[in-house]
Formats: structure tokens, C-alpha cells, sequence
């Protein structure tokens, strides 16, 4: 009955969107609890295993080289399982060498499994529908994400289990995904041979540079804002559960209509109201006093950055058919420049300054802010910058 929905790339990318926040989503909203409470983390040991989580993708352009010997699609599992191992056995390794080890295989496996899963939604969606595509990839991660977040409010705060049993059903479940869809899809080919080398073009420079700025303002977001509402205003993780839940919720309904937008609006537009909520919400972070302030700027920091869509579709309209999968490779490393040092650095200046941290989130934002507003307004090969061709 369903086997004709098998043969469809999109309901493979959708699928594969919902794998990943099974076991991700898991990760991401016990580890500032479990860091703390189980292993005695401060904010210099969060900021070193955050850096540390970050050196996978860092290393992302070694995609590249598994294409000699491996499909796209074979990677893409392999990621999966090892992203589903590393959650599984989180919480049996209780220790602060052990948490390094186990958020390192997990996030080899996130990475490459994103990365993997950007090269092929390029190569395989048409670029008038591939903003509409990711919206709803977003989307369907988020709803995943939501079912995992509910389930954890439902373990933890209902049937108090622990640790160690929850990550094991997180993990566990992300690999059975990883099975159903071995079994179920067929190898899907995109429009062109894809390089299977490195592949760094001049003429993608802004690209790589909002990119970069992307992942350095991105780990902020990602390290501290959750560390802030645990230690500053004290959040369990109950409630850390259903601020997520909240974020998931608000994410399913708009996450489309911002892939629409993207559509309709165009990337550079899109991209400024992007990174002026941006600037906004960072300063607030510096100086917020109210918890429910805080969560306010939670939730529409999550919000904003869903709208990054627009710069995958900056990539789309302006590479070369055959250099998706060696630039989605080389554009994750180069999102985790910053993210490998950014964490551990600021984790020290934390203990010094908070606000200085986000403050430095502003900044960035607003560079970001600024090149973007070098982006053509029909972007395409040839025409990359508004100075191109000048």
C-alpha cells in the first residue's frame, strides 16, 4: 500500500529528519543536567565538552573521501547508527573522560549524518521547492523532536527514571530508524556525478563567510543559553523539558511558512530579518533578569534560526550541480571552525562575565548582518554577490 511513498527522495529526507532528533534531541536536553548533577561540570568542563563535540564537524569534509568507497546513502546510515550508539550509552559512562568519549562518537554520528542529509536535500530537490522542502524537514524534526521531548517529561518527571535508561531509549530508537530505512529505500541519484574530491571556489566566499559566522553565533546559542536558564535560574529538568516542547510546537507551524517565505522573499531579505532579531535577542541575553524573559528570548532565538534556510538556498542557486556533496562537506567544517574553539574559550570568560558571552553573539550577528546585504537579489552561478560581473 505505502510502497509507492518508498520510491519518493523526499519522503527518504523526511524520514531521515526525523531519525536524528530522536537521539539528538535526547542528548541536548539532559546533558546541562546530567553534566552537572551526575559528573560535577562547571561552565570551564560544559565549555571543553561542547568544543569537543564540535571537532566532528569540524572534520565534516572527510565525507569527501568516505565517497570513494561508500554512497552518500551508506554514509548517511553509518551516521545514524553511530549517532544512536553514542546516545545509548551515555549514560553509562558517568564520568568526565567518559562523557567526552560518548558525546564524541555521538556527535561524529550528528555531523556526518547532517551533513550527508544537506548534500543530498541539494542534489535531489529542485531549487524552487528545496526552501519548502527544508521548512518541512525542519518541521518533521521537529515534531519528532517534541514526541522525544514529551516521552523525556514522561520518564523523568512522571516515572522518574533515570539516566542511563533514557538515553538508551533515545539512542536505541534513532538506530532502529537507521534499519527500517536500509531495508525500505532504494539508492536515489541526484542530477550530476558528484566530485569526489575538496572543493573550495573563490566565487562562494560569501557563502563560506556567513557560514562561518553562522556556526560561531550558532554555539553560543547552543552551549550557553540552555547552560544559562540551568545555572542562573536554576531550571530542572522537567522544565528544561517543556521549554523545548514549547519550541517544538511553535517550530511544526512555522517552520514551513519561513521556507515559504524564503520563497516569496527572497534570501537577502529573509536572511536581514534573520540576523536583526539576532542582534536583538543576544543583547537581551546579556542583560536578562527574568526567568520568563529568558525563556522568551529562548524561544524566539529557535525561531530565528530556523530561518537559515535561506542560506542553503543561497548554495543552491549559485554552485555547480556536481560540488554539493564536497561543499556541503567543506561548509560544515567550515561552520565548526569557530564552534571547536569558541565553547572552551568562552566557558572561561563565563565565569568572569556572562553577558560578555552574548554580547559577543551580538557582534557577530551583526557582521552577519552586514554581508548579507551583499547578496543579489536573484542570486544565481555567475552572479553570486552584487558585485559579481562588475
Amino acid at each position: 500500500m505505502f510502497k509507492h511513498y518508498f520510491q519518493r527522495p523526499e519522503v527518504f529526507l523526511y524520514l531521515f529528519s526525523a531519525a536524528v532528533p530522536l537521539s539528538f534531541a535526547t542528548w541536548q536536553a539532559l546533558i546541562n543536567n546530567f553534566a552537572i548533577e551526575q559528573v560535577n561540570f562547571t561552565g570551564v568542563e560544559i565549555g571543553i565538552l561542547q568544543s569537543l563535540r564540535e571537532v566532528p564537524g569540524f572534520l565534516a569534509f572527510g565525507v569527501i573521501f568516505l565517497l570513494l568507497i561508500m554512497r552518500e546513502q551508506t554514509i548517511a546510515f553509518v551516521a545514524l547508527i553511530a549517532l544512536g550508539i553514542g546516545t545509548a550509552i551515555t549514560g553509562y559512562l558517568p564520568t568526565v573522560m567518559g562523557l567526552y568519549f560518548t558525546t564524541v562518537l555521538m556527535s561524529m554520528g550528528y555531523h556526518y549524518a547532517e551533513t550527508i542529509q544537506q548534500s543530498l536535500t541539494l542534489q535531489l530537490i529542485d531549487k524552487y521547492q528545496l526552501p519548502v522542502v527544508m521548512g518541512r524537514q525542519i518541521a518533521v524534526g521537529a515534531f519528532t523532536g517534541l514526541f522525544a521531548f514529551g516521552v523525556l517529561y514522561l520518564l523523568v518527571d512522571l516515572l522518574d527514571l533515570g539516566y542511563r535508561l533514557i538515553y538508551l531509549l533515545g539512542g536505541g530508537a534513532t538506530v532502529m530508524m537507521a534499519v527500517f530505512m536500509i531495508l525500505k529505500f532504494p539508492h536515489f541519484k541526484g542530477e550530476a556525478e558528484q566530485h569526489k574530491k575538496m572543493i573550495i571556489r573563490k566565487r562562494y566566499w560569501l557563502y563560506y563567510l556567513l557560514t562561518f559566522l553562522s556556526g560561531a553565533r550558532r554555539q553560543i546559542f547552543v552551549v550557553f543559553a540552555g547552560f544559562l536558564m540551568v545555572e542562573k535560574f536554576h531550571f530542572n529538568v522537567g522544565e528544561m523539558t517543556m521549554l523545548f516542547l514549547v519550541n517544538g510546537i511553535l517550530t511544526i507551524y512555522l517552520a514551513p511558512r519561513i521556507g515559504r517565505l524564503v520563497s516569496h522573499w527572497g534570501e537577502r531579505r529573509t536572511l536581514t530579518l534573520e540576523y536583526i532579531g539576532l542582534v536583538i535577542i543576544f543583547s537581551g541575553y546579556a542583560f536578562v533578569e527574568s526567568a520568563i524573559f529568558a525563556c522568551l528570548l529562548y524561544i524566539f532565538d529557535h525561531i530565528f534560526f530556523a530561518m537559515a534556510i535561506a542560506l542553503k538556498s543561497y548554495l543552491k542557486k549559485i554552485a555547480d550541480p556536481a560540488d554539493m556533496a564536497a561543499t556541503a562537506g567543506v561548509s560544515f567544517s567550515i561552520n565548526h571552525i569557530a564552534a571547536v574553539i569558541l565553547p572552551a574559550v568562552l566557558g572561561i570568560v563565563w565565569i568572569v562575565s556572562p553577558s560578555a558571552v552574548f554580547l559577543t553573539g551580538t557582534a557577530i550577528a551583526l557582521m552577519s548582518l552586514l554581508l548579507s546585504q551583499m547578496i543579489p537579489g536573484t542570486p544565481e552561478r555567475g552572479m553570486e554577490t552584487i558585485y559579481s560581473g562588475n
